[in-house]
């Protein structure tokens, strides 16, 4: 006889699917547990339109999980403060918790800890990040970490600038500078 699971059943298919189960399966163990229903042309009606708008659905997210994506990746550069000793190491490591809250923070995009994937940080310097949202959405960003403290600092120092042309002071300018 011909169901349609309502939830995933081990070694029977996913919801959704439409399976061949025996009679006595259906009757004694699905149709009790609500895991699957007679596969009746109302009910196959019911599944196609199901169907469409999971479809929609995982369209709508997969939009925009490459939109967040988008967004991470145009930020570009995350700065991330963390106590270090002499020489650049860390004390401890920085974690995919740290760097999360971090994006969370520069973004205003929340990322769960488990989508980011980073080589071990021990130490101050630029590291590579990706976090994947999806199958085919993920985002590069590049973690800065830098001394606690100093993460709302710019990255380098400023720099003089050497083409501007000395101005000529006034006369006015003269005085105030000889009394």
């Amino acid at each position: 006889m011909k169901v349609i699971l309502q939830q995933n059943v081990p070694k029977l298919g996913k919801a959704g699917d439409i399976v061949e189960a025996s009679n006595g399966y259906f009757r004694n163990f699905l149709q009790p547990r609500s895991l699957a229903v007679l596969a009746t042309p109302g009910a196959m009606k019911k599944r196609e339109e199901d169907v469409e708008v999971l479809r929609k659905k995982a369209e709508k997210a997969h939009q925009e999980a490459l939109d967040l994506c988008q967004k991470i990746t145009d930020h570009g550069l995350i700065r991330l403060g963390a106590k270090a000793g002499e020489g650049g190491k860390l004390y401890g490591k920085v974690t995919n918790k740290e760097v999360a809250a971090a994006i969370q923070k520069a973004c205003g995009v929340d990322v769960d800890k488990r989508l980011i994937k980073i080589e071990d940080i021990g130490a101050l310097g630029t590291y590579k990040a990706v976090v994947k949202l999806a199958t085919d959405a993920q985002a590069e960003i590049n973690i800065e970490v830098v001394m606690e403290g100093m993460e709302d600092k710019p990255s380098k120092p400023a720099q003089p600038v050497a083409d501007a042309e000395p101005t000529e002071a006034s006369e006015e300018d003269e005085m105030a500078i000889a009394e």
